[in-house]
């Protein structure tokens, strides 16, 4: 006999009070003392602990180097510039993502070409880049959605045949692997966000890996002066501190007149949370895993997880999404699912990030005063990608959700959500009739 929905005046699949099993970042008296420590040392903007931050966090990712920012789009805009990326070229992204993995491109006069993604890991779409790489192109940008890693390997194979650099957006998915990797590892350089809302989470911060010495030299010079000899004037230049021959005569000052230092709290913060993040991280994905696990059966909504045997993983789960399928549900919309779904105590909302091809922004806006919309000003063609042009992204707004993003494991709590999924999805001809 089937259930009354929530919705509908039955009884609420979610009874149990949820305490701090959302609750994020976990804050303990360490990371307060690590702030404190900074504050009284009056050291707010020295670099000391920063250093050991970066320290830990390339020991962590086992690569060369490692640079902290005042946040994940600074580190971005830096590895473009670091990767050549300038006036009238391209970079390659997908057009479902957040904003900054894509727009510091139009700081460096240069513009943004979108591929479609694929339905099952929101991701960029290996097959659907290589046809729009020109001669102006420098650089793809994957971005690791929701924590689901990118397929890697192809775009890789694809970046070295055409002599691109990679610069993998890891904000989503810190501690996340691929086919046994690190996210952030496998591209020319990984560039994260880790602000507070993040899976690894220290404060207004962004991170940047690589094994590539001038690009570490180069997002150096971009925004960190006093950092090293690279962008210190002394007066002679080290021959073994600077390798970047472009970069020896003009040390001394920023070449992008920015100021991208870490702010010393966040990585004092940042290196108590990344002491934890492991555990803490296994903690999540045991919890999400086990949500998925109790939906498998459930139709019209699709785990967003990479297969068990690829040995790749979800991180720490951030912006944890679900797929919908509503042929499965008799064409129930996305949103009316959502809809009884809150109702039943769940947590739910409809859709994803707002396709960026779309936005009149990326179409129409003269942001620097060129005298036609910055996407084409540097281009020798019109790149925009009007409606129509990208359809798995577009489609996504109504093809998935976010679901409840566990930090501990609390079966009941976890089987009571999950129950509220399954209630609707199996009452779904109820609401179709309203």
């Amino acid at each position: 006999m089937a259930e009354e929905l929530a919705i509908d005046g039955g009884p609420k699949a979610v009874q149990t009070d949820p305490g701090d099993i959302y609750d994020w970042p976990i804050i303990t008296e360490e990371d307060e003392q690590a702030v404190l420590d900074v504050l009284r040392r009056r050291a707010m903007s020295a670099r000391d602990i920063t250093e050991k931050f970066e320290e830990d966090f390339r020991q962590w990712h086992d690569m060369d180097y490692c640079l902290g920012f005042s946040s994940g789009t600074a580190s971005l805009q830096s590895a473009m510039w670091a990767c050549g990326v300038g006036v009238g070229d391209e970079i390659i992204v997908p057009s479902l993502t957040y904003w900054a993995s894509a727009l510091p491109a139009f700081t460096l006069q240069a513009t943004m070409v979108f591929a479609d993604v694929e339905f099952e890991s929101m991701c960029i779409d290996p097959g659907d880049i290589e046809h729009r790489i020109t001669e102006h192109t420098k650089a793809i940008v994957p971005v690791h959605y929701c924590g689901y890693p990118a397929d890697m390997d192809p775009i890789m194979e694809i970046a070295e045949k055409h002599d691109l650099k990679v610069i993998e957006d890891v904000s989503h998915a810190h501690g996340g692997l691929y086919k046994g990797r690190l996210v952030g590892t496998i591209g020319h350089v990984g560039c994260m966000s880790v602000m507070s809302g993040k899976s690894l989470a220290v404060g207004e911060a962004g991170m940047m890996v690589t094994n590539d010495r001038q690009i570490w030299e180069r997002c150096i010079a971009w925004g960190h002066y006093g950092r090293t000899r690279a962008t210190q004037w002394t007066g002679e230049v080290d021959e073994d501190v600077i390798t970047d021959p472009e970069l020896k005569p003009f040390v001394g000052l920023p070449w992008g007149g920015y100021k991208y230092r870490m702010h010393q709290m966040s990585s004092a913060v940042g290196r108590v949370q990344l002491k934890y993040y492991q555990e803490r991280m296994e903690e999540i994905q045991k919890a999400m895993n086990h949500f998925w696990d109790l939906l498998e059966d459930v139709p019209g909504v699709l785990a967003h997880r990479p297969p068990e045997d690829e040995d790749s993983t979800m991180g720490g789960w951030y912006a944890a999404h679900g797929l919908y399928v509503a042929e499965e549900l008799g064409g129930l919309p996305v949103h009316k699912f959502a809809e009884a779904v809150q109702a039943e105590g769940g947590r739910c909302s409809p859709g994803a990030n707002f396709p960026l091809h779309l936005h009149p922004l990326l179409n129409e806006a003269d942001i620097y005063r060129h005298g036609e919309p910055t996407r084409i000003a540097n281009s020798d063609r019109d790149l925009r990608q009007p409606e129509g042009s990208l359809p798995v992204t577009e489609s996504m707004p109504e093809r998935c959700y976010s679901i409840p993003w566990f930090k501990h494991y609390r079966p009941q709590i976890i089987e009571e959500q999950a129950t509220a999924y399954r209630k609707v999805a199996e009452n779904a001809d109820k609401l179709l009739e309203e």
